[in-house]
């Protein structure tokens, strides 16, 4: 497994912990948006201490191919994060299959910058790790979301009522799959 990946504008990284500042200023930058869709976050998320620790943890979970989180820059400027695309829960021998999670700073909306860091990483799912599903969860208000996974042929498999712990609210997600053909 490499710890870098190129397409045409991006390079998609596994940061080490020595990133901590970068991604606790992309998380700062769009604390507000992100924190609409996802479970509270503990008390130090905040802090590069606690995003240091994370990044190590991550990275030790990428050695052992059970999460993959690529942190997304643009090729142009290499030390602001425009987004992360994660794949996690990589099961294989029966299942070879991995759920997807990612977001992108608002500023680099609708420019492809998530399209193409998904395709990278889906393909490498697919290819580098012999992956035959990949399985994202999503709140059916999150429209550019489902636009997003629907563009990339994710099909749409039915709505799981009250399945995760959003800002302290069971909120509904639908569920996407994406099989390799």
């Amino acid at each position: 497994m490499n710890l870098s990946y190129e397409t045409d504008r991006l390079i998609l990284k596994i940061l080490k912990p020595d990133s901590a500042q970068k991604v606790l200023k992309f998380y700062l930058d769009n604390k507000e948006l992100f924190e609409e869709y996802e479970a509270m976050r503990p008390d130090n998320f905040y802090t590069a201490k606690y995003q240091k620790s994370m990044l190590s943890c991550e990275y030790n979970m990428a050695a052992k191919s059970s999460t993959i989180r690529f942190w997304v820059f643009h090729k142009e400027n290499l030390n602001e994060i425009i987004g992360t695309v994660c794949f996690r829960d990589i099961k294989k021998s029966i299942y070879d299959s991995c759920e997807l999670g990612y977001k992108f700073d608002a500023r680099y909306w609708h420019r492809g910058y998530a399209t193409e860091a998904l395709i990278e990483g889906i393909n490498i799912m697919f290819d580098d790790f012999d992956l035959h599903r990949i399985e994202a969860y999503v709140m059916p208000k999150n429209t550019s979301s489902i636009k997003l996974l629907e563009s990339l042929y994710f099909q749409r498999e039915g709505t799981l009522h009250k399945n995760a712990k959003i800002r302290g609210n069971w909120e509904d997600h639908i569920l996407y799959g994406l099989v390799q053909t």
